[in-house]
């Protein structure tokens, strides 16, 4: 912060009466503006002087393009910190609010998607043109590793964190299919990565471009993908055509590409993109329980259906993965606005589980305390559902007394969550091996509560990779 404010008062000559931090959107540098009382520049304080140097050379070379960008005013010495022209508050994302909840865009939003989308042919051939690609953090180019962290991003931050089982090898063919087409085309143009409506600021009624650090050579295809595809845009159909017709037009000036060929390679692309969206989705979301990173991802997966239920190579078992995960209760559209419960058993060996409301809280029932029949061989093989398992806890153990002290606490949160209108709550029920005490009580819970106050209850059970629900009433 101090180093910022001198780099202000080495250009402007004063010191900032104002330094406001802004918000990064997950980013790891942070943003500050600072202003006194007739100038205002951002100031970004980074951790990476690789990242910082990316940036600041692409910007330069953004600027000697022509193209609309950030002008850097100063670098402290070290190339930590750097001052940028201030561009104002209004993202393209933002502008473009209204359109978005309405679902209609008009003639003045069309035109300003489409001049950005104009605008992304020259920045790929210009900037590539010029730009040394060996400043490009953390790689110079879209390579077969860089693919290869993407999908496995999805795999292991989204897949893994949903908790199905996969196939890995399946996966891993699947994965080098698509690796494979990814790599066919790539020209010397500049890939921006990024390239979506949150990172282009509407600065004086122009686009200006930001957020490219992680910019490198690649392939035309991706950044067109990424804009038109973006999820939490809702463009319709009719729009993303005028987008890649407005676009195409602009691409002429240096390579003439048939649209449906275009199209074709955009399906493939985009469903690149959404997958390593999806990671990021699971690592914010799944992972930080950061809850606008979890709403976006039933709409999502359904995107990714789409578009491989009409992608004409054959990728089967991402067919079948992604199915299987939309098929998650958590991620089925609910039309239903009363109080859900769900209920769910596990396993203390693979952790706690996640609250994907959002919301936190909830209860955390700890079974280990009751005598457990999985001590012995009769029930090893049984759960808690069985009625082996069921006569033994009720005879051996003190399974009603555990559960009727359950029961009060939960009545008591379940009237009190009625009475304010609140839509959710999550209790768990853990043991050893998540097989026999918990799985017990889950059901238990579960039916007491749909009995005595008829809410709808999810009731899953971890390590029998079971689940249902029972309607409300």
């Amino acid at each position: 912060m101090n180093i910022l404010s001198e780099l202000y008062y080495k250009v402007i000559g004063e010191q900032p009466k104002s330094v406001v931090k802004l918000s990064g959107d997950g980013s790891n540098r942070t943003y500050y503006r600072l202003s006194s009382n007739s100038n205002s520049l951002i100031g970004v304080s980074g951790v990476s002087f690789d990242e910082n140097n990316a940036f600041i050379s692409i910007a330069n070379v953004f600027n000697e393009c022509g193209i609309n960008a950030p002008k850097v005013v100063v670098v402290s010495s070290d190339g930590m910190h750097y001052l940028l022209e201030d561009l104002g508050d209004d993202t393209l994302f933002t502008l473009l609010k209204d359109s978005r909840e309405c679902g209609v865009f008009n003639d003045n939003d069309c035109e300003m998607l489409c001049h950005t989308m104009e605008l992304l042919a020259d920045i790929q051939f210009k900037v590539g043109e010029k730009l040394d690609f060996s400043v490009c953090y953390p790689v110079s180019d879209f390579d077969r590793v860089s693919v290869f962290w993407d999908l496995n991003y999805f795999k292991y931050c989204f897949l893994k964190g949903v908790g199905i089982e996969i196939d890995e090898p399946a996966l891993e063919r699947e994965f080098n299919t698509i690796c494979s087409l990814l790599m066919e085309e790539n020209d010397n143009t500049f890939l921006y990565r990024d390239f979506q409506s949150r990172n282009i600021m509407w600065h004086n009624n122009k686009p200006y471009f930001i957020d490219f650090q992680g910019g490198r050579r690649g392939p035309i295809y991706y950044d067109v993908a990424s804009f038109v595809g973006q999820t939490r845009a809702k463009y319709s159909n009719e729009v993303c055509e005028k987008m890649i017709d407005a676009y195409l037009n602009s691409l002429s000036k240096y390579k003439n590409i048939k649209k449906e060929l275009l199209i074709e390679k955009l399906n493939l692309f985009r469903i690149f993109r959404l997958l390593q969206t999806l990671g990021t989705y699971g690592y914010r979301g799944l992972f930080e329980r950061k809850k606008a990173f979890i709403d976006p991802i039933p709409t999502t997966l359904n995107q990714i259906k789409e578009l491989l239920n009409n992608y004409k190579v054959s990728l089967p078992y991402l067919c079948i993965v992604m199915a299987e995960v939309a098929s998650l209760p958590r991620f089925k559209p609910c039309e239903y606005k009363g109080l859900t419960v769900d209920v769910t058993s596990f396993s203390y060996h693979r952790g706690i589980p996640d609250d994907y409301s959002g919301n936190g809280g909830g209860f955390v029932f700890d079974c280990r305390a009751i005598h457990n029949p999985g001590r012995y061989e009769e029930y090893k093989k049984l759960n808690g559902t069985d009625t082996p398992v069921i006569e033994f806890l009720e005879r051996e153990s003190n399974i009603s007394e555990f559960l009727d002290n359950a029961y009060a606490m939960v009545d008591n949160m379940v009237d009190t969550y009625l009475k304010r209108g609140f839509t959710h709550i999550q209790i768990c029920c853990g043991c050893t091996g998540g097989q026999h005490r918990s799985v017990y009580s889950a059901e238990h819970i579960a039916k007491h509560i749909s009995e005595k106050f008829g809410v709808r209850v999810n009731v899953k059970h971890i390590m029998l990779n079971r689940s249902y629900t029972i309607p409300e009433r």
